[in-house]
């Protein structure tokens, strides 16, 4: 005898079932995303984690509940906000425009180095702005309040963005470039030391601290720019940047904390 089933499909935050008749198979599988498959109707259906490209977390699991032919899951808000976000990551074709915009040139500033020109990216209004929306939609609601740039390049990307999200705009410079008392961290290269500094009194402790570069490389600047947020009471959200040059492996430099990038590239 043949057993009632249920078709599954799926979208980016809902299920829908429609009966079917299948073989005889378990009671509940474990289902990718996002493709369409059936099951068999069962008391609970779990879905996996999905990562997807352009997101460091992946989403929470999904339990959804079959009743009378009906399949009902119940996801918190901070899922659905995942799931969007994630989606619009790994799915936004203006992630390849701003990809194609970014000029490689190699052996520069030495041989060997492949340097990544964001100049070219800049000339390409659609692409910038592409890059300042992406930005912009990911961090709207986490309720930011500062926006650290990094010097140099992140000075170019953090004040539209700050100023789109209503946040602060707070410069981290190099040494002896800020006129006023500075807070300094130091952090280690590849041959000696450097510093990274910010102005005393420019955040307060409590607030929430986006921190954005272009691109994170061996990740030393942006966890130096972390440790001198957090040493004032700052809680940094996450760390942003245009472009990862994965190999080098910056991001787990970063002490587990979260990382947005657009593009990854060959180092």
């Amino acid at each position: 005898m043949e057993n009632s089933s249920l078709f599954l499909s799926s979208s980016p935050n809902s299920l829908s079932l429609s009966p079917t008749k299948t073989t005889p198979a378990a009671d509940c599988i474990r289902i990718g995303a996002p493709r369409t498959t059936t099951v068999l109707a069962s008391s609970r259906v779990e879905f996996p984690s999905i990562r997807l490209h352009h997101s460091r977390s992946p989403l929470s699991p999904l339990c959804c509940t079959a009743s009378e032919g009906i399949l009902i899951c119940a996801a918190s808000e901070s899922v659905k906000e995942e799931q969007e976000m994630a989606l619009k990551d790994g799915q936004d074709d203006r992630i390849a425009r701003i990809s194609s915009a970014i000029r490689v040139i190699p052996n520069f500033p030495k041989p060997g180095i492949l340097f990544q020109d964001i100049t070219t990216l800049l000339l390409d209004t659609k692409a910038f702005k592409d890059t300042i929306d992406l930005f912009v939609e990911r961090y709207k609601d986490k309720r930011i309040s500062v926006v650290a740039g990094v010097e140099a390049r992140g000075f170019i990307f953090g004040p539209p963005i700050a100023l789109a999200i209503g946040a602060k705009f707070v410069p981290m410079r190099k040494p002896h470039k800020l006129p006023g008392e500075v807070i300094s961290e130091e952090y280690s290269l590849e041959y000696g030391t450097d510093k990274i500094e910010m102005h005393v009194g420019a955040v307060e402790a409590g607030e929430r601290a986006l921190i954005i570069d272009d691109l994170i490389a061996t990740g030393g600047t942006l966890c130096a720019a972390i440790r001198l947020l957090e040493r004032v009471g700052v809680d940094v959200v996450e760390c942003a940047c245009v472009i990862e040059l994965p190999e080098l492996k910056g991001r787990a430099r970063l002490g587990g904390k979260p990382l947005f990038v657009l593009v990854d590239a060959a180092a």
